[in-house]
C-alpha cells in the first residue's frame, strides 16, 4: 500500500507508491480541504537548518486543529501544580546578554512555576511513569519571560510537524478511551518503533527520571537551544538548566504504583506542604553557552531537540537561584489559568532555528485562545506582566481593561490636536531579533528536509544508558519489559527491541529475555552511532545528595512505646533537615510510656511508600500483635523492598522477621537513623526484586 522511504535526517516516510499516487485514491493523505500532502514529516524551512516558514499551511492546519481538540482542559500537561516565588541573579553576565535580570548580581523578579505530568488528564494521578513539565514564568521589568521546559533535557521528536502524532499515540487509545496517563500500550510503542529519533528520549522516559520522588527534587531543562544577545548585538547559543538544591531523587516503579493507590495527589501534596511549612524548595539556574564554531565541531546538531550537550564537555555555569515561597491562593485562578508561551522572551534572549521550537512558537499562543476563551487571556492576573504594558489592541471577549480615547491605531497624529496619541515603537530598547540567520544554512532555499546530522538517533541514547549505574540500567530494562509486555502487537515489540540493539546489545538481550522473544535482527541505522564518554551528570544515583534535607521519615509506634525515645529521634531528624510523620494503628491520643501521643496518620492509610525512610519504636508485645496486622507487615516489607533505611528498636525485631527483613547496612538501630537514612540502599535490590 505504501513505500517506506528514509529521509536525509533518518526520519521514516510512508508514501503511496507512484502507480497509486497518480490517480484519486482514498488512501492519499490530504489537508482538510483536499490538498494532497507531499511530506508529513518535515516543516517547510528556509534552508536545511533554517527557520520554519509561516507559509507552511500543512503545519499550520495540523497544529491549529490539534490545539483545539480539547476544551477547556489542556491537551497535554493537564494535571499540574504550581507555586509562586522569586528569582535572584547570583552572577551578572552582561557580556553574554542584555536581559535586564542578568545585568547585576542581586537583581530579583517574581516567578510562578507550574509542574505537570504530560499524558494524563486533569483528574489523573501524580505518579505515573511520565515526563514532568517544568514551566517558569519570570515577571521581569522588561516583560514576562516564559521558560517552558521539562524535567528531561531532550524530547521525542525533532520537528513540530510530528507533535500531534506523538500525543495522539500516547493518549488513550481512540477506540476504547484507555489507558489513562500511561505509555504501556500498543499505539504509543507502534509510533515509537517507527520513530528512531525517539530512542534517546525513550531511555530517559524508561529511567527513574520519569518516576520522581518530588517536584522539589527534579531538574528542569529548556530543552531547546536558545540564543543570548548582548548590548553590542553579539549572539551566543545557550542551553538552560534548573538544578534542584535538594538534589535529584526518584522512586522505585513498584513504589510509584503503590503511592498512586495510597495518595494519588502525592507530588502535589508534597510541594504544597513543604512550602506551607516554610521548607522552600529552590533551584539554581545554569547555562551552557557556546558559539557557532563550537557547535559546528560537534558530532550532533545543536538544533536537534532529541540531543543534549554533555556537561563534561561544556560545564554548566550557575547564574541565578529560584526559590518557591508561596502557595497559590486559588488553584483555578492561578494554576489552571496560567498560560505559558515559549514566544514570551525579553530583550537579550532569542530563538534559534530548532524546528521543534519554531512550531511551539506558533502553537502555544493559538492554544491559549482555545483553553481560556479569549485573546485577552494576558489580562488574567497570573498571566499579566508586573511591568506596564500599552498597545493598540482593543475589545475582544472578556475585555477587562477600559482604554480611553480614540487612538487605537498608529501612525496617528491625534497628539497634535491635544489628544492622547498612544504608545510608539522603541527601536533602541525594544525587542529586536538577532539579525544573522546563517547557522550553516542557505536561507534562499525552501525545503521540507532535515539536516544530515539529525539522522544520528542512537549515539546519545547509548550515551545515556551507559552513563547509568548497574542498578539504573536494570530499572530501564525492567521498565521496557513492563511497557512492552502491555503491547499486544508482536511486531511492534520486536521492532522496538531491534532498535534497542543499536543502543546497547546487553540491554536488547535483557528486554528480549524479559519478553520471552527471540532477539530480532538489528534495525538499520540512518547514520552510524559515535562513542561518547559516560557522563555522571546523567545518573541520578551518581549525583545523589546524601542529606536529610527535604526528606520525610515514617515512625511507627503503638501503645506503650517510649515517648522520650520518639521525641529524641524526632528532634535528631528535624535537626538534620528532615521531618517525622508519626504512624500508629490508631489515631488520636494513644497512651505511651511517658504520657500520651497523637499519631499523624493511621497505619493502613499511611503506607511506607509515602516516606523516604522508616523507623519503629515498639514494645515487644505490641510488635507481636502487629505481626497479625497485614498493613504493619507490608509496611516493613515495602520499605525493605524499596531499598529504604529501616531503623528499629530491639522490640520490633519480631515484626521485621515476619516481614522478611534481613540484616544489611540499611537495617539499623534507631540510633543510627540520621547517619544511615540519607540514602537508598540499592545494593539490596537483587535480594528483593527480579529485574530484567
Amino acid at each position: 500500500m505504501y513505500e517506506a522511504v528514509v529521509g536525509q535526517g533518518g526520519e521514516l516516510h510512508q508514501n503511496l507508491s507512484s502507480n497509486r499516487n497518480s490517480r484519486p485514491d482514498s488512501q492519499a493523505l490530504t489537508d482538510n480541504f483536499g490538498h494532497r500532502i507531499a511530506d508529513n514529516q518535515n516543516s517547510l524551512r528556509a534552508g536545511e537548518r533554517g527557520p520554519t516558514l509561516l507559509e507552511d499551511f500543512v503545519l499550520r492546519e495540523k497544529i491549529f486543529h490539534f490545539d483545539h481538540e480539547r476544551i477547556p482542559e489542556r491537551i497535554v500537561h493537564a494535571r499540574g501544580s504550581g507555586a509562586h516565588g522569586v528569582f535572584e541573579c547570583t552572577k551578572a553576565i552582561p557580556e553574554l546578554t542584555k536581559a535586564s535580570i542578568f545585568q547585576k548580581a542581586g537583581a530579583t523578579c517574581p516567578v510562578f512555576v507550574r509542574f505537570s505530568t504530560v499524558a494524563g488528564g486533569a483528574g489523573s494521578i501524580d505518579t505515573p511513569r511520565d515526563v514532568r513539565g517544568f514551566a517558569v514564568k519570570l515577571y521581569t521589568d522588561t516583560g514576562n519571560w516564559d521558560l517552558v521546559g521539562n524535567n528531561i533535557p531532550v524530547f521525542f521528536i525533532q520537528d513540530a510537524m510530528k507533535f500531534p502524532d506523538l500525543v495522539h499515540s500516547v493518549k488513550m487509545e481512540a477506540d476504547r478511551g484507555y489507558p489513562q496517563a500511561a505509555t504501556a500500550h500498543d499505539t504509543f510503542w507502534d509510533f515509537i518503533g517507527l520513530m528512531p529519533e525517539s530512542m534517546h528520549m525513550i531511555m530517559w522516559a524508561m529511567s527513574d527520571r520519569a518516576i520522581p520522588r518530588s517536584f522539589r527534587m527534579i531538574e528542569g531543562f529548556g530543552v531547546h537551544t536558545f540564543r543570548l544577545v548582548n548590548a553590542k548585538g553579539e549572539g551566543r547559543f545557550v542551553k538552560f538548566h534548573w538544578k534542584p538544591v535538594l538534589g535529584i531523587e526518584s522512586t522505585c516503579w513498584d513504589e510509584a504504583v503503590k503511592i498512586a493507590g495510597a495518595d494519588p495527589d502525592f507530588l502535589r501534596r508534597d510541594l504544597y506542604e513543604a512550602i506551607d511549612q516554610g521548607d522552600f524548595p529552590a533551584w539554581d539556574l545554569g547555562i551552557q553557552v557556546f558559539d557557532e564554531d563550537w557547535a559546528a565541531r560537534q558530532p550532533y546538531d545543536v538544533l536537534d531537540a532529541t540531543k543534549l550537550i554533555p556537561e563534561e564537555e561544556l560545564p554548566v555555569q550557575i547564574v541565578g537561584r529560584m526559590t518557591l515561597n508561596r502557595n497559590p491562593d486559588n488553584f483555578f485562578a492561578e494554576v489552571e489559568q496560567a498560560a505559558f508561551l515559549p514566544s514570551n522572551v525579553i530583550p537579550g534572549i532569542d530563538f534559534t532555528n530548532d524546528p521543534l521550537l519554531q512550531g511551539r512558537l506558533f502553537s502555544y499562543l493559538d492554544t491559549q485562545k482555545s483553553r481560556l476563551g479569549t485573546t485577552n487571556f494576558h489580562q488574567i492576573p497570573i498571566n499579566a506582566p508586573k511591568c506596564p504594558f500599552h498597545n493598540f489592541q482593543r475589545d475582544g471577549m472578556m475585555q477587562t481593561l477600559v482604554p480611553t480615547g480614540r487612538a487605537n491605531y498608529e501612525p496617528n497624529s491625534l497628539a497634535e490636536a491635544g489628544e492622547d496619541g498612544g504608545p510608539r515603537a522603541c527601536p533602541e530598547t525594544g525587542f529586536t531579533s538577532f539579525p544573522a540567520n546563517a547557522e550553516r544554512n542557505d536561507a534562499t532555499q525552501k525545503l521540507r528536509i532535515r539536516a544530515e546530522l539529525f539522522a544520528d538517533h542512537y549515539s546519545q541514547a547509548r550515551h545515556f544508558y551507559r552513563s547509568q549505574t548497574r542498578s539504573e540500567q536494570a530499572h530501564i530494562a525492567s521498565a521496557l519489559v513492563f511497557e512492552l509486555s502491555k503491547v499486544a502487537l508482536e511486531h511492534v515489540r520486536e521492532r522496538v527491541v531491534a532498535r534497542l540493539r543499536n543502543i546497547d546489545e546487553d540491554l536488547a538481550k535483557r528486554v528480549a529475555a524479559g519478553l520471552a522473544i527471540k532477539l530480532p535482527p538489528k534495525a538499520r541505522v540512518a547514520r552510524e552511532p559515535v562513542e561518547m564518554a559516560p557522563s555522571d551528570a546523567l545518573s541520578i544515583q551518581k549525583q545523589a545528595k546524601n542529606t536529610f534535607a527535604g526528606r520525610k521519615v515514617g515512625l511507627l509506634f503503638a501503645e506503650g512505646s517510649d515517648k522520650a525515645a520518639i521525641d529524641k529521634l524526632k528532634a535528631e531528624v528535624e535537626k538534620a533537615g528532615g521531618s517525622v510523620f508519626l504512624v500508629a494503628p490508631k489515631v488520636g491520643g494513644i497512651p505511651v510510656k511517658g504520657g500520651t501521643l497523637k499519631a499523624d496518620g493511621q497505619l493502613a492509610g499511611s503506607p511506607s511508600v509515602l516516606f523516604d525512610a522508616v523507623a519503629s519504636i515498639l514494645m515487644p508485645e505490641q510488635a507481636e500483635q502487629l505481626t497479625r496486622e497485614g498493613a504493619a507487615v507490608q509496611w516493613f516489607m515495602d520499605a525493605y523492598g524499596h531499598c529504604k533505611t529501616i531503623a528499629h528498636c530491639q522490640g520490633s525485631q519480631v515484626l521485621l522477621d515476619k516481614a522478611g527483613v534481613e540484616k544489611d547496612e540499611g537495617v539499623v538501630p534507631v540510633e543510627a537513623l540520621v547517619k544511615t537514612g540519607v540514602r537508598r540502599h540499592w545494593e539490596r535490590e537483587p535480594k528483593v526484586r527480579m529485574l530484567a
